[in-house]
């Protein structure tokens, strides 16, 4: 028989509240309390807490804080990571962030969900499905990226952006919901500052 914990990994319907998770959420948050208290010139120390916390991490970071997740295992952060102030990843299913990754202040990464349906939402159980970030995207502040979503290799996300459904590579997707706003191309490498 499976775990709560081996469920939610799974993408199963699993219990929250359960001894082993309700424990494993306390570390994390233990965890990230103390890595929001440390003084922000501390690099190493600061460094050495999300490297136990997250599942894997390039060997350049940074995550600047405030940041919360609430697990930290099921988190991977490939090489040259960047993160601004108030990350909030809610990492009950894996979440995979590429190499050279950015990200604006106020990203939020959710996989977890909930039923529709009051009856079974109020009986504490949950689902949690994936989320995957490609290499050299850059995510705009404020920010939020749903259940279940891929975001392509190279894409830009403009801030303050819902991504509710996968979003290709190679593009810049904007609003609420997140769309295609269009192809990244040749032209995008002049840089002009209108």
């Amino acid at each position: 028989m499976k775990s709560e914990k081996e469920k939610m990994i799974a993408g199963e319907p699993y219990y929250a509240n359960e001894k082993e998770l309700t424990a494993l959420r306390l570390h994390a948050q233990r965890s990230c309390h103390r890595y929001n208290q440390i003084d922000p010139k501390h690099h190493k120390e600061r460094k050495a807490i999300i490297r136990g916390l997250f599942g894997s991490t390039g060997k350049m970071f940074c995550i600047e804080q405030p940041f919360y997740c609430d697990y930290g295992f099921n988190i991977t952060v490939g090489e040259n990571f960047f993160s601004n102030y108030h990350l909030t990843i809610l990492d009950c299913a894996p979440v995979k962030i590429g190499n050279n990754v950015m990200f604006g202040p106020n990203v939020a990464i959710y996989t977890v969900g909930h039923p529709i349906h009051a009856d079974l939402r109020n009986t504490g159980i949950e689902y949690a499905l994936p989320v995957s970030i490609g290499d050299n995207v850059w995510i705009g502040g404020n920010t939020v990226i749903n259940p279940n979503v891929t975001i392509g290799e190279n894409t830009v996300i403009g801030s303050g952006s819902v991504v509710t459904k996968d979003i290709p590579a190679n593009v810049i997707a904007v609003g609420n919901p997140c769309r295609v706003l269009r192809e990244i191309t040749e032209e995008d490498k002049i840089w002009v500052r209108k």
